[in-house]
């Protein structure tokens, strides 16, 4: 998968970390610029937001109904998903800041005009949520864009995934979700990914909603490459996908350990490092006389114990039956032997 500069691969090492700020900005595009550079400092690839066209998206029902939830911004849904918007100057600002901090940016596009808006901007993918997997009209739209584009498949069965994978371009990541919120570890299903990497020939992902760090390591070692977590600098503040996203210590941390991982998996060859040496010589042992012997003495099994440091002749060294060229002290590092 080629997204801006960076290549993933389906079979590297590498992991691609994707911090998802979605609307834990609160409206406030100082809040969000916050997040994209705490998200940097974390280690994370990327950033995405969350684009809705919302008097169109919703029905006219849902767009006025009352919304009086704790983690409300406004009277009705519409009002209240319309005060989480950016428009077009705040995403041309998070554009040039994502820019500076190395960061790719792009976002979700919940609609026809949404990817409208977002081609304008010319974020470089398309992030399509597990409610449009079905959408297939929305998700050729965007392909049609020739943008890499991540599919979550929360709430799906494979023929769902299947479908969707069939009207998308080649430039793809199908990524195991499961869509609660947050999801809990019995409905994680990360076997999916095996199941995914078997059916596509193409990166497979997490986007998890899950509230630990651990299931990121446990993807990867599944094959998942690109991997996506809420990001928030606070879980206490006012909004619905605070308390299961990420402070900054916990991004940083699934960096870390999805960085550690190829190296702990190292090449397969069994041998030993450098680092190994003096402890293995001070727990090791060596073979010893378990008493005083003369030189020309033929050892049997009761002349030998095995002790600390291995400065010596080590245990699977067989040294019965050969004779000893000079005389040993008790203790005294069997070294000098000839066989009989």
């Amino acid at each position: 998968m080629i997204i801006a500069d960076r290549t993933i691969e389906r079979d590297g090492d590498s992991a691609f970390v994707v911090a998802e700020v979605g609307h834990n900005h609160q409206g406030s595009l100082d809040k969000c610029i916050e997040l994209f550079k705490s998200a940097a400092a974390c280690g994370a690839d990327a950033v995405k937001i969350q684009k809705r066209t919302n008097k169109s998206l919703y029905t006219s029902e849902m767009y006025n109904q009352p919304y009086h939830s704790e983690n409300a911004y406004a009277d009705t849904y519409g009002e209240h998903r319309e005060y989480l918007e950016f428009g077009k100057s705040e995403y041309l600002e998070l554009k040039n800041v994502a820019e500076q901090l190395g960061l790719i940016f792009f976002a979700t596009a919940f609609d026809f005009e949404a990817v409208d808006f977002l081609e304008d901007i010319n974020l470089p993918a398309y992030k399509v949520a597990s409610g449009d997997l079905q959408n297939v009209p929305l998700i050729k739209y965007i392909a049609s864009t020739n943008k890499p584009m991540f599919i979550s498949t929360g709430g799906a069965y494979l023929k769902d995934v299947c479908r969707a994978v069939e009207v998308a371009h080649d430039n793809i990541c199908v990524m195991q979700c499961t869509s609660g919120y947050p999801a809990e570890a019995e409905e994680l299903n990360l076997r999916v990914i095996q199941t995914y990497l078997d059916s596509f020939g193409c990166v497979v992902g997490l986007s998890d909603h899950h509230v630990g760090i651990e299931s990121p390591v446990l993807a990867y070692m599944l094959g998942a490459r690109v991997f996506e977590k809420h990001f928030t600098l606070n879980r206490t503040w006012k909004g619905t996908d605070q308390a299961f996203s990420l402070e900054p210590a916990g991004l940083k941390k699934v960096v870390r350990d999805l960085k550690n991982v190829p190296l702990m998996l190292g090449d397969g060859t069994k041998k030993p490092f450098n680092s190994e040496q003096e402890p293995l010589r001070k727990m090791g042992k060596m073979q010893v006389a378990s008493r005083d012997l003369p030189a020309g003495h033929i050892l049997t099994e009761s002349d030998i114990n095995y002790k600390s440091p291995c400065d010596g002749i080590p245990p699977h060294i067989d040294l019965v039956g050969v004779r000893l060229n000079k005389p040993l002290k008790r203790g005294e590092a069997i070294c000098d032997t000839v066989k009989t």
